[in-house]
């Protein structure tokens, strides 16, 4: 997969791709094709690439030994600023505040065939030693006595090569890095659209498009979490095609302050970089010590938007997420938080889960207010005790009970957070993230734990643990539901550090106790929110198998949270819940099969009172409940494909699921508002079935993949006026589900 063309030039390519960098003339290094597979390369063959890449427009030289070769329009695989090139670098570093240009030239590499999971940080792993290789390349500036290797693994199923840097300190004194990405990605020309995900609370990774012109688009995240607004994942596509044209594609592994940005120059030529935001962000590198980036991914796909869905979801399901969620069902969830909020007790509780267990669910869940004395979301966090009041015998007994029925037991937790009326805030004031001003933020009555200094992880987790113990628990549900304000930790004041390393040192904090619960409770899922979307990224994937998507489970705008999410991250993250209508959120009334038809594809749950429901509807719910456990490992785990355009104002929205030999797939059909004297005769095409093979829809008729490619999945026939006698769907608010299965 790793193949040195010479000394010094190297090509790591599988059946998908092909990724070629070489040592250009001054030992930097040079980037110069990313895309479809070229197979084997000829040295005849890296010469001509080398050609084309070395003919250069700038003026500026890049010095006085190096001949016409300028640094102003050549792609590079990890560039710095100021020395003939005027374009944001991938790395900037101080000393004393004085701005370093930096000269790395190629000194090595290494070619490693495995790379283990570790819980200390999320990246993406391999297992035994053929899923993967990494390249490790050392460069070294000599002047200024600093060392940076860069890392590219490619995989041998994935259209994907992941990228990483450290960066060692071989000199005297500290330094400050003040920019240190972690991928860029440098294309031959700016004939693509960048598309992100974009949004608020309530509406969050809905796709978005952006033409490219001279300039830079970016988002970002200054809110410690990659947050609801943006998400790091940014994709540039050749057309809004499902099935065909180029796209490539970054996402990072990470969950604090991100950047991800698009910077076309003036001959038309982007630079795609992603990493840790540098806004607020510096980190003093002393003598010896060496800084570690995120890693990122950088995907291509000659299929589209499919194709690249493709991608991105096999490489979070195999790669990121712990694969032995990909082994064991996930549990169908009862949530009681819409069922009763605050007010309940364990009475109440005990109702609802044996009316869950008749139902057919496998996990009961308490959602927010089992501690403290939690009647409100003003009160009692960091103070992990049971409420007696609402728990008179402790959790112990109540999850022996709830264990007893045959459900699994789950229990919310905001562990980052603290309320100023516990023992905790009382105690240790200084564990607090403010500033040491008299006026400070607090946003829903808590604040932020300094989660930057070891001691408060230690003390949180000090508290959690004889809870999961006692409760014997089976799933968590993390919460958390405050972003970062005047960002100040008195523990890296009192330590001697910048403040500048609070935000980076703060999630690595969070993965720290991740990493605890885990190794200690490795068998335990974890579910991750962020006041629902707030913190939806690959870096949670890698500790939370799924997460919440948004506080929003209004069935209408899950259809296009979904078709966002599904661009980056695969339908076994997306945890789904049927709630209650009219809806928490929106106030929307949506029948309780279209909630249900967008709930089955992914993690399923429920979060509504079931024991106020009719009997029709709790009829219906456990037969959806009986469907779903018959097909959950396809509904969970199948190949994800969208169907109609992935514009967020689309009326109707078709997906389709399918296992791996393509024998067995569901579409699900939805209309959000009815539309007057429509055409009752439109298709569906299937790029997901095989054509050599003959499929029965439902229990209906039979007919070939070929046609289903290129003819089409009938759509459900809609109320147009004049059809009452043949409608199948009427009003607003419509879907359907269909199941395809190969008869030969």
């Amino acid at each position: 997969m790793i193949e040195l063309i010479d000394d010094h030039s190297f090509h790591l390519h599988n059946d998908k791709i092909s990724y070629v960098l070489t040592v250009m003339e001054n030992g930097q290094l040079g980037h110069l094709y990313y895309g479809k597979a070229l197979g084997s390369l000829t040295t005849t063959e890296l010469d001509y690439l080398r050609a084309q890449a070395s003919k250069s427009a700038g003026t500026v030289k890049y010095s006085p030994t190096t001949g016409n070769f300028n640094l102003a329009d050549r792609a590079q695989e990890y560039p710095v600023y100021g020395s003939s090139d005027f374009r944001r670098g991938a790395l900037d570093v101080y000393a004393d505040n004085d701005p370093w240009y930096l000269d790395f030239s190629y000194q090595s590499y290494t070619i490693t065939d495995t790379k283990p999971r570790s819980l200390a940080q999320p990246a993406t792993y391999a297992v035994g030693n053929q899923e993967a290789q990494e390249l490790a390349i050392t460069l070294v500036d000599q002047v200024h006595q600093l060392k940076l290797v860069t890392y590219y693994t490619i995989f041998r199923a994935h259209g994907v090569i992941a990228r990483r840097s450290t960066l060692t300190n071989l000199g005297a004194s500290s330094v400050m890095i003040q920019n240190m990405m972690s991928a860029v990605l440098e294309l031959p020309d700016d004939q693509f659209e960048m598309v992100n995900l974009a949004g608020a609370w309530l509406k969050e990774r809905h796709v978005k498009y952006h033409n490219l012109a001279q300039g830079t688009v970016a988002v970002e995240s200054l809110k410690g979490a990659s947050g609801h607004q943006h998400n790091p994942f940014i994709a540039l596509t050749r057309s809004r095609s499902l099935t065909t044209g180029d796209v490539y594609a970054s996402n990072l592994i990470y969950s604090g302050n991100f950047l991800s940005q698009v910077e076309v120059n003036e001959w038309h030529k982007p630079r795609l970089m992603t990493g840790i935001s540098p806004a607020y962000f510096g980190w003093q590198l002393a003598p010896a010590a060496t800084f570690s980036t995120p890693e990122a991914l950088l995907y291509y796909s000659a299929d589209g938007l499919n194709g690249l869905m493709a991608e991105t979801q096999a490489v979070a399901q195999q790669q990121i997420a712990d694969r032995q969620w990909q082994r064991r069902p996930r549990p169908i969830v009862f949530n009681n938080w819409e069922a009763t909020y605050f007010n309940f007790d364990e009475t109440k509780l005990l109702t609802l889960a044996q009316q869950a267990k008749q139902l057919g669910m496998e996990c009961f869940v308490v959602d927010d207010g089992w501690f403290g004395h939690r009647d409100s979301d003003r009160t009692s966090l960091g103070d992990w005790r049971v409420d007696h009041r609402k728990f008179p015998h402790g959790m112990g007994h109540f999850a022996q009970q709830i264990h007893d029925l045959g459900l699994q037991m789950g229990l919310w937790f905001e562990p980052e957070m603290v309320s100023p009326d516990t023992p905790l805030y009382r105690d240790h004031p200084d564990w607090v993230v403010r500033h040491p001003y008299p006026r400070t933020a607090i946003g829903r009555g808590q604040y932020v734990l300094d989660f930057a200094n070891p001691a408060v992880v230690t003390a949180i987790y000090a508290q959690i643990k004889p809870v999961i113990e006692a409760a014997q628990l089976d799933f968590i549900k993390w919460d958390m539901n405050r972003n970062i304000t005047e960002a100040y930790s008195p523990y890296l004041a009192a330590q001697g550090l910048p403040q500048t390393e609070f935000f980076h040192r703060y999630i690595l904090g969070v993965y720290d106790l991740y990493q605890r619960i885990l190794t200690d409770f490795p068998d335990l899922l974890i579910e991750g929110c962020a006041g629902g979307g707030g913190r939806f990224d690959l870096g949670m994937l890698f500790y939370s198998p799924q997460m919440w998507p948004s506080d929003d489970s209004d069935a209408v705008e899950r259809l296009s949270i979904l078709s966002g999410t599904t661009l980056a991250y695969p339908l076994s993250a997306f945890s789904n819940h049927v709630s209650a209508v009219p809806n928490d959120q929106v106030g929307r009334m949506t029948p309780l099969k279209m909630r249900q038809n967008v709930a089955d594809f992914g993690p399923l749950g429920y979060e509504l009172d079931i024991t106020k429901l009719p009997a029709p509807e709790l009829a219906a719910i456990k037969a959806n409940i009986d469907f779903y456990q018959q097909h959950r490992e396809l509904l969970v785990n199948g190949h994800f494909q969208q169907l109609q355009s992935l514009d967020p104002d689309a009326n109707t929205v078709a997906w389709s699921v399918a296992n791996a030999d393509q024998s067995e797939l569901f579409v699900g059909f939805y209309r959000k508002l009815a539309t007057p004297n429509t055409s009752v005769l439109n298709y569906l095409k299937l790029p997901n079935v095989a054509v050599n093979r003959h499929y029965q829809i439902d229990d209906g008729p039979i007919v070939s993949g070929q046609i289903l490619q290129q003819f089409g999945l009938r759509e459900p026939y809609q109320f147009n006026g004049a059809n009452a006698d043949t409608a199948e769907l009427r009003g607003d608010f419509q879907s359907q589900l269909y199941h395809l299965v190969a008869v030969d």
